[in-house]
Parts: structure tokens; C-alpha cells; sequence
């Protein structure tokens, strides 16, 4: 009994288990069949995305080919840059008449939310209707009132009256109704144009974002002017050749991208083409199927019935339907087709062009080198003549002043010859040059006027009457010796002392050139050939003192020093009179007698060489010296002791 209860609940179970599942199959067909329609939308949807992702890297490498490769100057960029555009508008058209015609091929692509447009128009359109209807039937009843109350008596007036001061208010009403619906209907209509949605309406917009598209009449767009960039750097030296390969690298670069986005554009088309292809020969293979099975049906005779396929009129209105999907798909196909053999093209535009600019950059690359290979070569040659200029002005000149000035006009022209070969060298465009030239000048002018000015001074100081090296020279209360004139500096080693005898301080004091022509500040030189200058002795004498015998003392004391180099003296005048061609007087001492303040005093100047200074006037000291004391009769007509000083007046 027990094995016949379990097999009694075994197959009870089995039926409920059977029942089970076949309820979950149903629920899980049910399920199914609910979430095909949301797989299909979503298929759908991920197609529309593609067809809008295509247009918008489209219209992005459109933008790109028109704006982003520079004009690089030759006549051949020019030529692939009207061709790159050319297709480029080409490609976009192509894009955009393919993406309308697979957007109809989309349910979804139909703008779902324009039924709700269309309806509140055609509620607008019903409610205008009836207010229009409503104020014509209005203006009539008012006409007819008016022409009662012509007719009427007076007692039936009143109340026709009051009828038509009510159809009137009744008749503004609806006109202001009226009013508003036009305007909200223009509205709705203008809203309805403006704002498609689904797939269309976003196929609407981008094309209008590309104005060359929307206006069928423009000319295409231009491509910009091919400039003498190339030759003009031919022409405008170093500077503007590296310029040129720069703009020429540039352009590569951006014709590379545009390469890399051609074919990326490319990849997008070809991958919306892909599913259109296999439509289409699924639609060919259905249709040679329908064209089998129609040639297959046997002949009937009459009152036999056809059980091989379908009945031919079905069968014709299976090729129309065939023949109206083929068309729908090729519609969106055959543009997609196209704008890839428009995409080679370019490609091959681009590759070419890019080709063009490589070989263009070499050319330009060969120039910069050669021109600089140029300029080392001429600035070598220029070095070689500097130095040979050197050689001969230390082997042929031994004059120390002279081989310096020969050295100063070597660097000079040295270096004007630099700045001249380095100028042809970067800047060849003379007018250019001049203009840079000019704004420099003007610069130099204001900013570096002290610099100018002691180079102006400079050819002053070593003309014929100008400084010499050892010159003795006094320039804003400093006296000294030259040591060396610069170009923009003098040097000088000072001198000082009691003013009889001076020595140098061990200081060089540098002075600026330009002190030449500060009015307030003099400068003193020593004539040339006249290296001498003027002390005296001076003695007070007093009121019972003997004048010859001072007189005569004090010149034989001076005389008998001044003989011993007074042939120098005159050498050094013969030399002075030859340069100046003017007779001068022999310089000789010569004695005075004079009131001063502290009485009558007796004087003697006589000239003294400037390197012998204090030589002779120790010379003088010790004969006056002797002479005191050998003839107190002298002695006793000074008063004081005698006095050696430098000659500052007369």
C-alpha cells in the first residue's frame, strides 16, 4: 500500500511540476514578447546615435579641411587646398542626404512628439473656424439691426438697440478671441517648424549649422589666397627662411591630423554602411526567391486551385513592396558609397600635399644651411683679414700712438664689416632693413646720446692738435699725464703737488669723451713741441736795498742755469714754429719790478722743461743761495728769504 501511495504522489507531483513549468514558459514567453519592442527600440536608438556621431565627426573634419592647414605660398597648396575643400563640401552633402534617407528607413526616426503639435494645431485651427463663423454671423445680425432701427418706431427702438449694443460687445469679444488664437496659432506653427524632434529634426539642425549646404546659391567655399610666403623667404634672408619652415612643419602637422581624421571619418561611414549592405542583398536574395517560386507554379486548368505559392497578384504586390524597400535602402546606400570613394580621394589629396610640403621643407631646410655656411664662411674671411691687419701694423709700425690708432680703425672696420655681412645674412629685404635701421638709430639717438657723443669726441682727441699719449693735460680741476685714449674713455694718471713741481698720485682718473664738450668744464693740453713752462724767483726788497745789484744777481743766477739747456728749448721752438708755421719768440728769463701787496718786490721768470722741474729749480736755490752768502750787500737789500714758484700770470 505504501509503494502504491508514493507512486500516487509521484505522478500527482509530476502533473503539478508539468503544470508548473509550462505556466513559467508562458510567463517567460509573455515576458519575452513584452521586451521586444524595447530591444527594438533600443537597437534603434543606437543606430540613430551612430547616423548623428557620423555627422558631427562629418561636419568636424569639414571645419577642420577649411580653417586649420595655413597657407604655406606655393601655387600647389593653392591647387590641394581647393581640392580638399571641394570635397570636403562634397563629403557633407553626401553625409547628410544619406543620414535623411536611412532616418526614414527608422520608425523612431519619425518625430513622435510633433503628434501632440499637430493636434493642439488642428484644436487652434477647429476653434478659430468657429470664432470666425461665430463674428461673421455677428456682423450680419448687426447689419440687420441697423436696419430695423432705421425702419422701426420709436417704441420698438430701445430694445433693437439693446440687442445691438450686445451683438456688438459679443463681437469685440470675439474679435480679441480672434486675435489671440491667430497669434498662438502662428506660434504653435513657428514652434512646430523650429523645433522638429526624432531623428529628422536633429538631421535638421546640423545641416543648417553648415551654411554652405542651407543656401544652394552660394559659391562654394573659397579657398584663401596662396601668398609669396615661400619666395618671400627666399628674399627676406635667414630670419624669414626659418619662418617659412616653421609655417611649412606647421602644415605638415595639421595635414598629418587631417589624415588620422580622414580615416577615422571613413571608419564612421563605412560602419553605417556595413547593415545598409546586408539589407540590400537580403532584399535581392528575397526577391530572386519571389522570382523562383513564381516561375516554379505549374499550369491550371480551369476550376483547379493553386497549391504551390502564392496567387500572382500577391506576388505583385510583393515585388512592389521589394522594389519600394530596395529603393529606400539604396536611397541611403548609394551617398554612403560615394562619400567613402570622396574620403579616398582626399586621402590621396592629402597624401600628396603632404608630399609637396615635405619636399618644399627640404628645399627650404638646404637654403638655411647653405646661407649659414655663408655667413661663417664670410665671417672667417673677415677674421683672416683682422688678423693679417694685425700682424702687419705690429711688424711695420713701431710707433706706439700711431699702431693704436691703426688698431682702433681695424676694429672699426672689422666690425662694420660684420654687422654688414651679418644683416645680408638674416634680413636680405632692404626695405625692411632700412626701416629696422631707422627704429634702431632713433633708439640709439635717445638712449645711448652720451655713448654717441664720446664716440664724436673721440675723433676729436686724436686729430692733429688733439691728445697724444703722455700729454700733460688739466680737465675739471685734475691734472695728469694721458695714458690712453678710448674710443669713449680717457685715462690719465693725476698728477699733484705744490704747484712748482707736480708728481704723480698713483691714481688713473677715467673721464668720459664727452667732457670735451661740456662747455663748464675746459680742457688744458700742453702745446705740442712746447714741453715747458714758466717759473719765477721772487725776492721783497727793501727801501734802502740796491735795485741793479738784485737785478743783476738774480738774472746771472737764473742765466747761468738756463744755458745749460736752452739749446733744448730752442730745438723744441724750431719744431713748434714748423707745425704752426707762425715765428715765434726765443723763450728766454727775464726779470720785473713790481709793487705787491706786502711791498716792492723784484721778479725773474725763466722757462723750464717739464721733465726737468725740479732739477733746474734746485739748480736755482743753491746758486742764490751761494750768492747770499758770498755779498752781504745782497743780503742786506732782501727782505725775506727769495721764492721759487710756477708762473701763473703773464
Amino acid at each position: 500500500m505504501l509503494s502504491i501511495a508514493n507512486r500516487k504522489y509521484t505522478k500527482t507531483d509530476s502533473i503539478k511540476l508539468s503544470r508548473a513549468l509550462l505556466i513559467s514558459a508562458t510567463v517567460v514567453m509573455a515576458a519575452a514578447a513584452a521586451m521586444f519592442p524595447a530591444v527594438a527600440q533600443t537597437t534603434e536608438s543606437l543606430r540613430s546615435n551612430a547616423i548623428l556621431d557620423h555627422l558631427n565627426a562629418v561636419i568636424d573634419w569639414y571645419r577642420q579641411t577649411i580653417t586649420s592647414v595655413p597657407a604655406m605660398g606655393l601655387p600647389s597648396d593653392a591647387v590641394y587646398e581647393s581640392n580638399a575643400q571641394n570635397m570636403a563640401i562634397e563629403v557633407v552633402r553626401l553625409a547628410f542626404q544619406s543620414a535623411q534617407a536611412e532616418a526614414v528607413l527608422i520608425p523612431t526616426a519619425s518625430p513622435a512628439g510633433n503628434s501632440g503639435s499637430t493636434s493642439s494645431q488642428q484644436t487652434l485651427a477647429k476653434r478659430e473656424s468657429d470664432v470666425k463663423a461665430r463674428i461673421s454671423t455677428l456682423e450680419t445680425q448687426i447689419q440687420d439691426l441697423d436696419q430695423q432701427i432705421a425702419r422701426v418706431q420709436r417704441a420698438k427702438r430701445e430694445q433693437l438697440m439693446t440687442q445691438k449694443v450686445r451683438a456688438q460687445g459679443e463681437l469685440d469679444l470675439r474679435k480679441a478671441t480672434l486675435q489671440a488664437l491667430e497669434q498662438m496659432s502662428q506660434f504653435v506653427t513657428a514652434n512646430g517648424e523650429s523645433g522638429k524632434g526624432g531623428l529628422l529634426g536633429s538631421i535638421s539642425e546640423l545641416q543648417h549649422s553648415v551654411p554652405e549646404l542651407s543656401n544652394t546659391g552660394a559659391s562654394k567655399p573659397s579657398a584663401k589666397p596662396a601668398t609669396t610666403a615661400v619666395s618671400a623667404a627666399a628674399s627676406s634672408g635667414l630670419i624669414g627662411e626659418v619662418i617659412a619652415l616653421y609655417d611649412q612643419l606647421q602644415g605638415m602637422r595639421q595635414i598629418t591630423l587631417l589624415m588620422d581624421q580622414t580615416a577615422r571619418v571613413k571608419q564612421a561611414a563605412n560602419d553605417l554602411r556595413t547593415p545598409l549592405v546586408a539589407s540590400l542583398r537580403s532584399t535581392i536574395q528575397q526577391g530572386e526567391k519571389l522570382a523562383d517560386q513564381a516561375g516554379d507554379v505549374p499550369a491550371q486548368t480551369p476550376g483547379q486551385t493553386s497549391q504551390a505559392g502564392p496567387a500572382p497578384a500577391d506576388q505583385s504586390k510583393q515585388f512592389d513592396a521589394l522594389t519600394a524597400q530596395f529603393k529606400q535602402i539604396a536611397g541611403a546606400t548609394l551617398p554612403l558609397s560615394q562619400e567613402l570613394i570622396l574620403l579616398d580621394e582626399s586621402n590621396s589629396n592629402f597624401t600628396e600635399w603632404r608630399q609637396s610640403v615635405v619636399h618644399e621643407s627640404n628645399r627650404i631646410l638646404r637654403s638655411i644651411l647653405l646661407r649659414v655656411l655663408a655667413i661663417a664662411f664670410a665671417m672667417g674671411i673677415i677674421l683672416l683679414l683682422s688678423e693679417i691687419w694685425r700682424r702687419i701694423t705690429f711688424r711695420y709700425i713701431s710707433d706706439v700712438r700711431r699702431r693704436r690708432q691703426f688698431l682702433m680703425l681695424r676694429r672699426i672696420v672689422i666690425g662694420f664689416c660684420m654687422a654688414i655681412v651679418l644683416s645680408l645674412g638674416f634680413v636680405s629685404e632692404f626695405s625692411s632693413l632700412a626701416t629696422f635701421a631707422g627704429f634702431i638709430t632713433a633708439g640709439l639717438a635717445v638712449g645711448l646720446q652720451t655713448i654717441l657723443l664720446s664716440v664724436a669726441a673721440y675723433f676729436f682727441l686724436i686729430g692733429r692738435w688733439g691728445i697724444r699719449t703722455g700729454d700733460r693735460i688739466s680737465v675739471a680741476g685734475v691734472t695728469g699725464e694721458v695714458v690712453e685714449v678710448g674710443l669713449v674713455r680717457l685715462y690719465l694718471m693725476e698728477l699733484a703737488g705744490t704747484g712748482v713741481d707736480l708728481h704723480p698720485t698713483g691714481r688713473i682718473v677715467v673721464f668720459s669723451n664727452a667732457v670735451l664738450f661740456q662747455a663748464t668744464t675746459p680742457l688744458f693740453k700742453q702745446f705740442p713741441g712746447a714741453d715747458y713752462a714758466w717759473h719765477e724767483v721772487v725776492v721783497q726788497l727793501n727801501p734802502t736795498s740796491k735795485f741793479n745789484l738784485v737785478e743783476t744777481q738774480l738774472l746771472a743766477a737764473v742765466n747761468s742755469v738756463h744755458s745749460g739747456y736752452s739749446s733744448e728749448l730752442q730745438r723744441q721752438l724750431g719744431a713748434m714754429e714748423r707745425r704752426i708755421e707762425i715765428p715765434l719768440k726765443v723763450p728766454e728769463p727775464h726779470g720785473q719790478l713790481q709793487y705787491s701787496d706786502a711791498g716792492l718786490e723784484y721778479s725773474v721768470r725763466y722757462p723750464v722743461g717739464l721733465q726737468r722741474v725740479s732739477e733746474v729749480d734746485d739748480k736755482i736755490t743753491r746758486s742764490l743761495a751761494e750768492k747770499l752768502q758770498q755779498q752781504p750787500e745782497l743780503q742786506a737789500s732782501i727782505s725775506g728769504s727769495p721764492k721759487i714758484r710756477a708762473a701763473i700770470k703773464g
